[in-house]
């Protein structure tokens, strides 16, 4: 469904001196820099996957949505999305995709959200009967039957992202891009997105490509993910094999206890206490955290209750965001 050939886009901006002298000199001697948001980025993704993008800020996710979309050009590589090359702008393309920006707005601010999506319906062609289907089937998902004659500028944000939904999806695009659809939502309405997104997909075969911050958001929607840095792709695979990516690590974090009667247990364990196995730290609040990988994991956890008594131990996966940061940090 999508086809992504060596995909580059590179912004050259204008570097301004400071001062009145610097905006002179900048009228006859102009200084420019250039970034590469996207770099020679290549992959594909066929037709129903749900694929999320990573990448830290500024790591080239939204240039590749737009450019997929047909808002920006690149400036070198080729796309194609359902044998469509998204620069030529073809309205028949334009009907077969929906982009969905959590940090803009497509609906009429000072309008009800179903005035535009009156709109949309005409703008699409849409036929009367399948309009109401569709609007009354996505409405009936969301839960947001008594909003559609409220002012868009009065719904919460939540509300107002499920109405940015239901007008990406009215004429029922093949494919939709996502750039952070739960930015700033609360922990509620994050999951009746989430939910709505896994449902729709799984129901229609939606191909979406989703770039989100939220880890919640990657772990319970996504099999497979793309991950960016400074423009150019680090990993493209399955997500259980990225969250093994470091060596199936694991965190064993140990509590000492604080009562006088422990002093064992502090000398046992002083500050520079280091694990054989692995990097190991103390918090202010007494417990010690041994980052091991998982292989060693009951030797650490017998040389920790050798070493001294222990009030609580427990063991856990090393959280995905920490996996992510050690590929930004390794590219």
């Amino acid at each position: 469904m999508i086809e992504v050939r060596q995909l580059t886009r590179v912004f050259r901006t204008y570097k301004k001196q400071p001062g009145f002298w610097g905006g002179v000199r900048g009228l006859f001697h102009r200084q420019f820099e250039e970034t590469r948001a996207a770099d020679d980025i290549t992959f594909d993704i066929a037709e129903g996957e749900f694929v999320g993008f990573l990448g830290p800020n500024g790591a080239g996710k939204t240039t590749t949505l737009k450019m997929l979309s047909g808002l920006i050009y690149p400036t070198g590589g080729t796309a194609r999305v359902a044998g469509f090359d998204p620069t030529k702008r073809e309205n028949a393309y334009r009907r077969l995709f929906a982009l969905v920006l959590g940090q803009k707005n497509q609906l009429w601010w000072d309008l009800p959200a179903q005035e535009s999506f009156i709109l949309l319906r005409h703008i699409y062609g849409l036929p009367a009967a399948e309009y109401q289907q569709t609007l009354d089937e996505l409405v009936s998902l969301l839960g947001v039957g008594a909003k559609l004659n409220v002012m868009v500028r009065e719904l919460s944000l939540g509300e107002r992202m499920k109405m940015e939904l239901i007008a990406a999806l009215l004429h029922r695009p093949r494919v939709l891009f996502l750039d952070e659809p739960t930015i700033g939502l609360d922990v509620i309405s994050q999951r009746a997105v989430r939910t709505f997104l896994r449902d729709h997909n799984r129901r229609h075969r939606t191909t979406i490509l989703l770039t989100s911050h939220y880890m919640a958001d990657i772990k319970e929607l996504c099999e497979r993910v793309i991950v960016i840095n400074k423009g150019r792709k680090i990993y493209d695979g399955a997500l259980g094999r990225l969250e093994g990516a470091s060596g199936s690590r694991k965190k064993i974090i140990t509590f000492l206890p604080a009562l006088s009667s422990a002093a064992g247990a502090v000398a046992a364990f002083p500050d520079t206490w280091q694990s054989h196995h692995g990097e190991t730290k103390r918090g202010d609040d007494g417990k010690f955290t041994v980052r091991a990988p998982g292989a060693d994991i009951v030797a650490v956890s017998q040389e920790i209750l050798t070493t001294g008594p222990v009030a609580d131990i427990t063991i856990e996966d090393v959280p995905l965001e920490d996996v992510i940061a050690e590929l930004f940090a390794a590219s």
